[in-house]
């Protein structure tokens, strides 16, 4: 490679090779060079072997020219600034990329997060977002280095006193500010894993939302939400009638997607975007289910349907409306139905309680295990717990993709709701109605 004193006399002298890019070295300083391109850009460059390694790195200094370029005097001092760094063991490049790390945003590192769709359940998508665009607003553009625990414990507290901002009315959410810093911690650690410091350590080395450890807001015991065992029968009379008085398609979605939350014990969304091609319904009892895509266990399982819910779903299939390959259609832009709060409402004006679907869940549970006292396991797994990482047997023997063989449980749940319905109206045999 040819060698020329770096002045600015012999750089004006020189001219492009059009056939290749160019590299000279500068006589005076070690490692001080110009690259001239074949199109004519003047670039000045450091190179150096980095004390400890085998390999030279090189680095671009700035551009030459009288338009905001560097002079020749002051790309050579920069030169020797990198000449130090080599020697003291810093690769500039790594310190780039440090530095390029330490200016990530919580916006970018939630959008990052966010784009994995395959291994996100849409629940966690929606509160991500939610809490971005309304807890963490004002600090979508500060870098995640830059968030202090005080800083934490601060918005921490503003919510619990006040609220989510953005609320008509604000108030007190002891429940918002814990689920919004769980939700800043999942975007910390997510950080922590991709982005490194020059030496390859985590750019995060500790997460400042585990200062909440001591300070989460108190929410009240959850057990005691569900639906009170001698209600059920009303809350069930209740369903059925709105039911079977119902014509409007968007809103039987949200009563049938409750009575199925009750009859299934399952979570508002994996039922709500229930598809077709995921329900199988026969003439005997013991081979219908519902195919439950669990992104909690990263398989799909076969859930046994009581005669009840299958009533529900038959029903469904021979007044489908339209070509929605969902089983609660919506007119929403989702496609299926969502939160059903009207009818939660109705649910826990009988109820005696304000009720969320989640607690329809706790229902389902409760009754199997206090009142018709189904074994915790078999519960657990039909509402799509993973068994515990001590059970052995079940974790890494047990076939639990296909719950069939659980059909007896759900029916005799599915039985004892009914038969409160019965009990509520002063009947001894009530039948599922069919819409008018």
């Amino acid at each position: 490679m040819p060698k020329l004193k770096l002045s600015r006399t012999n750089i004006e002298k020189l001219k492009p090779d059009p056939s290749q890019d160019t590299l000279f070295w500068d006589t005076e300083t070690r490692g001080f060079g110009l690259r001239v391109t074949k199109a004519g850009v003047f670039s000045f460059i450091a190179q150096g072997r980095v004390r400890g390694t085998t390999k030279d790195r090189r680095v671009t200094l700035g551009s030459y020219g009288s338009q905001g370029g560097l002079t020749p005097e002051e790309a050579r001092r920069r030169a020797e600034d990198y000449r130090r760094l080599f020697e003291d063991g810093v690769d500039p490049n790594e310190l780039r990329r440090q530095h390029e790390a330490e200016q990530v945003t919580l916006g970018t590192v939630a959008k990052e997060y966010l784009s994995r769709p395959d291994k996100l359940k849409p629940s966690t998508v929606k509160w991500i977002t939610y809490y971005m665009d309304r807890a963490f607003a004002d600090w979508k553009d500060k870098p995640i280095t830059a968030i202090s625990r005080d800083m934490v414990r601060e918005r921490h507290r503003e919510i619990a006193e006040r609220g989510v901002p953005g609320k008509k009315t604000p108030k007190g959410a002891p429940s918002s500010a814990n689920s919004a810093m769980v939700n800043l911690r999942a975007l910390l650690n997510f950080a922590a894993r991709q982005y490194r410091k020059a030496d390859g350590s985590p750019l995060l080395t500790s997460i400042v939302t585990d200062v909440m450890v001591d300070h989460w807001a108190k929410e009240g015991d959850r057990t005691d939400r569900y639906i009170p065992f001698d209600r059920v029968g009303k809350v069930w009379n209740k369903l059925r009638d709105a039911r079977a008085k119902q014509n409007h398609r968007d809103t039987l979605s949200a009563i049938d997607v409750t009575i199925m939350n009750l009859l299934c014990g399952g979570r508002l969304m994996e039922m709500a975007s229930l598809t077709w091609d995921r329900v199988n319904l026969d003439v005997d009892p013991k081979k219908c289910y519902w195919h439950l895509i669990d992104r909690k266990q990263g398989r799909p399982i076969k859930l046994p349907l009581s005669t009840q819910a299958a009533a529900i779903l038959k029903d469904r299939k021979e007044n489908r409306e339209g070509e929605s390959a969902f089983v609660f259609p919506s007119r929403g832009k989702s496609g299926h139905v969502g939160d059903p709060r009207t009818t939660l409402k109705m649910v826990s004006e009988v109820a005696g309680q304000h009720l969320s679907s989640h607690d329809l869940r706790r229902t389902f549970s409760n009754l199997a295990m206090r009142e018709l006292l189904i074994e915790k396991f078999r519960v657990d797994i039909l509402i799509g717990h993973k068994p515990s990482t001590e059970d052995v047997t079940a974790r890494n023997y047990v076939d639990l993709t296909n719950l069939q063989w659980l059909w007896p449980e759900v029916q005799k749940i599915g039985d004892w709701i009914e038969r409160q319905g019965q009990i509520a109206a002063g009947e001894n045999v009530v039948e599922l109605p069919q819409r008018a």
